[in-house]
């Protein structure tokens, strides 16, 4: 399977699962909001019937009741019944009733509504199809317990219809934005990739049909550019070390038939040709930050070691060109799964239970480079709504660099406050280390930015740190200045409390 197949299918995968989570949230909300108009038609129905029966309970109040409901049925053609059930003697009855279908209200459901006092909804059948009931107790102005229940269903199905509607236009709209985003990426690989990747497979590919060395013709700034700097200048030092065994090799002849005080000067060819082998090996260590294709120069090279026409010396270059690429291909993996997030499982985490679970893991840093601690969260801080172990990457990254920017000591002070004005919580790392110049600060976020020279993958931390803290909606800041240490504030979102959501007039009941 092929680098840009692997590309299609993942990112068609993540569009399909992410359109069809929003398209269920999408529908499940389109049918609540429909639904919930509906109930508030038959309160607003079952309201109107209470209250008019509740003051005219008399005969002819009730004959002027049963002419309105007759009405509104006739001007709302989804009401299908209206019934104003009371207690009799022998039962449950119905003292006025409209309706379009004929339809038993199940008793257990009216003796329990006159029980406990409190409207029930109910999906029941129809012979006109499924409609949305409601059981509305009306209580008298003397008593507590209801005096009667008024009991309307209204159809379903033009919410049925809607729905159907919005399910096929989002599946369409769907289906049309995943095969447009197939067609950009597939463009673009073929433009940033495939004509790249094409051009050094037919150098590699003619290097071992004709067995001449060629230079790859590639003029560009990127990762593809820098490949093909790396492997002409491994291009140049192979023919340099295969022209100079030539060369040794014709020498050797000629000391071989003259005489043996010609071994001085072969030893000397020889002590030329390993200066010329560390060489090499330099060069190829210095390619250790080559593209995405280095499979394909792996296996190429393979291909050439196979064949035993090579002499000694250029077949051990040949290994060094294949350890080197594998190592290559090992850092280039490596630097993909520094940079990719699974997906965040977000929760209402406290800011407390995420620093009793991070801050274990760092006491090995502190006490190996004497740096002192001190943690002060203010009291009754809202939980955060993130996912903790992100959250955790996150403070690990900062508190790492905070030590490594005090190997001699210091304090590293972590804080977190609330600030309504931006309805976060600001979580500090401060240390008292040489602070970060002006020049550096404005590229410290840069992937592969990194101030240090020591070997190993750097730069990366503060650029995932920033992602991370974005995915969330947050923001980072950092106060700086030489000589008085480095405060990076992050401020996360907090989690919405019960009483806010409650509070939201787009979710309460009619």
């Amino acid at each position: 399977m092929t680098v840009r197949t692997r590309l299609l299918l993942v990112t068609a995968l993540g569009l399909t699962l992410t359109m069809a989570l929003w398209g269920w949230l999408h529908l499940r909300a389109l049918a609540e909001i429909l639904q919930h108009r509906q109930l508030e038609t038959l309160y607003e129905v079952a309201q109107t019937a209470g209250e008019y029966f509740q003051h005219f309970p008399t005969r002819q109040g009730l004959v002027a009741l049963d002419r309105a409901l007759e009405d509104l049925i006739e001007q709302n053609p989804n009401l299908v019944r209206i019934d104003v059930c009371v207690r009799l003697p022998q039962g449950i009855g119905n003292v006025v009733g409209v309706s379009r279908v004929s339809y038993d209200w199940p008793e257990a459901d009216l003796e329990a509504v006159f029980r406990s006092g409190r409207p029930r909804q109910l999906s029941i059948q129809t012979e006109a199809g499924p409609a949305l009931a409601l059981l509305y107790p009306v209580r008298s102005e003397r008593s507590r317990k209801p005096s009667a229940v008024v009991a309307v269903a209204v159809l379903t199905h033009a919410m049925t219809e809607v729905l159907s509607h919005s399910r096929r236009l989002l599946l369409v709209s769907s289906v049309g934005l995943l095969l447009a985003t197939l067609a950009v990426l597939t463009l673009s690989y073929r433009w940033i990739i495939g004509r790249p990747l094409r051009t050094i497979i037919e150098t590699v590919d003619a290097l071992r049909s004709d067995g001449v060395l060629r230079r790859i013709p590639l003029q560009r700034r990127d990762e593809w550019g820098r490949l093909a700097r790396h492997f002409n200048q491994m291009t140049e030092e192979l023919e340099r070390v295969l022209a100079s065994h030539r060369a040794l090799q014709q020498d050797l002849e000629r000391r071989v038939q003259a005489a043996t005080h010609h071994v001085i000067q072969l030893q000397y060819r020889v002590n030329q040709l390993e200066r010329l082998a560390a060489l090499g090996q330099l060069v190829a260590v210095l390619a250790h930050d080559l593209g995405t294709p280095l499979h394909s120069i792996a296996g190429l090279t393979q291909l050439l070691l196979e064949q035993d026409v090579w002499p000694p010396e250029a077949r051990r270059k040949l290994e060094l060109i294949l350890q080197q690429t594998q190592r290559l291909h090992a850092v280039i993996q490596n630097v993909r799964r520094a940079t990719r997030l699974p997906e965040p499982r977000t929760e209402r985490v406290p800011v407390s239970t995420l620093l009793d679970e991070t801050l274990p893991f760092v006491e090995p840093w502190l006490q190996r480079a004497g740096v002192r601690l001190q943690v002060d969260v203010a009291p009754d801080l809202p939980p955060l709504y993130a996912d903790r172990y992100r959250v955790q990457t996150v403070l690990l990254n900062l508190i790492q660099n905070a030590v490594e920017a005090m190997p001699s000591g210091g304090r590293l002070t972590i804080s977190a406050r609330m600030v309504p004005e931006r309805h976060a919580v600001a979580i500090a790392v401060r240390d008292t280390g040489p602070g970060i110049p002006p020049e550096v600060q404005a590229r410290m976020f840069e992937p592969f930015f990194s101030t240090r020279q020591d070997e190993g993958l750097r730069g990366l931390g503060l650029a995932i740190v920033q992602d991370i803290v974005r995915g969330h909606g947050g923001s980072i800041e950092v106060e700086s200045r030489p000589g008085e240490g480095t405060c990076f504030v992050i401020y996360w979102p907090v989690a919405v409390s019960e009483s806010e959501a409650s509070a939201d007039p787009a979710g309460s009941r009619p």
